[in-house]
């Protein structure tokens, strides 16, 4: 969960003004703000705090009206402001950017899988979006538990079959904005299997361009989970967070203290 909220921040402002190299300077650009992703990564945090029971479509909407111009898509805004809060078939990177804590939280591949699933079903009931939730979450509770990138990358091309196989340098000249799931999960998971640290992971993740900051916490999440987050780059993206935010992640590490 901090890993991917330090990504969202850190890629806050290239989302729309795309770096396409990983030494872009500095690292915290003074106007990087947590986003969307931050916002809902809270939320599923929050869901999970209280026992996953409740109707994490009701905390979706809570967050939303916290924190309302963060940065959220056209559709989730409708969403979150209609009357039936039906899931909206959608295969977004929405899914996949709030599922981090999923990965922290649960203690079988079987669990995690299972939560991730209804973290993104109340909205992205799509085939698509589902997996992009599963496979993050994944990718989190594989290399918090210690397993090698090999077996990482293994693992998630064989159960949810994305391409892992490419390289960064292959897919950065070309790479434009794709908030689908099947076109920025992917991409997030090889920036973090080339990387050599988490400050690197996120920075590849930026260099990618596209929805930089989705990607970056999405890449962040699963860095978090391999490396952990250095202190000075901790404190730095948290003291950009609103007083709610910072709760609830202090709430987070104190119930699951290996995410901390």
């Amino acid at each position: 969960m901090l890993g991917a909220i330090v990504g969202d921040v850190i890629g806050s402002v290239y989302e729309g003004d795309n770096v396409k190299t990983p030494d872009f300077e500095p690292l915290f650009h003074p106007e990087a703000v947590p986003t969307d992703d931050t916002v809902l990564t809270c939320a599923v945090a929050e869901w999970i705090l209280r026992g996953a029971d409740d109707d994490l479509a009701i905390r979706l909407t809570h967050w939303f009206h916290l924190f309302p111009i963060a940065g959220f898509g056209g559709t989730f805004i409708r969403w979150a402001g209609s009357s039936s809060l039906s899931p909206y078939n959608s295969w977004g990177n929405g899914s996949a950017m709030r599922a981090s804590p999923v990965g922290w939280a649960y203690d079988s591949m079987d669990d995690v899988l299972r939560h991730a699933r209804r973290s993104a079903e109340v909205t992205h009931d799509h085939p698509e979006g589902i997996k992009g939730a599963e496979t993050t979450a994944a990718a989190v509770f594989l290399a918090r538990t210690g397993t090698r990138k090999p077996e990482i990358r293994a693992f998630l091309e064989e159960r949810f079959g994305y391409d892992l196989g490419r390289s960064l340098a292959d897919i950065r000249p070309a790479y434009r904005f794709d908030v689908s799931c099947q076109g920025s999960v992917p991409e997030a998971i090889i920036a973090f299997l080339e990387s050599s640290g988490f400050e690197d992971a996120v920075r590849k993740a930026v260099s990618l361009g596209g929805d930089s900051d989705t990607i970056a916490c999405i890449a962040g999440g699963i860095a978090h989970a391999a490396y952990g987050v250095p202190a000075a780059v901790r404190a730095e993206a948290e003291a950009r967070l609103a007083p709610e935010m910072r709760a609830i992640l202090s709430e987070f590490l104190v119930r699951f203290p290996a995410a901390g």
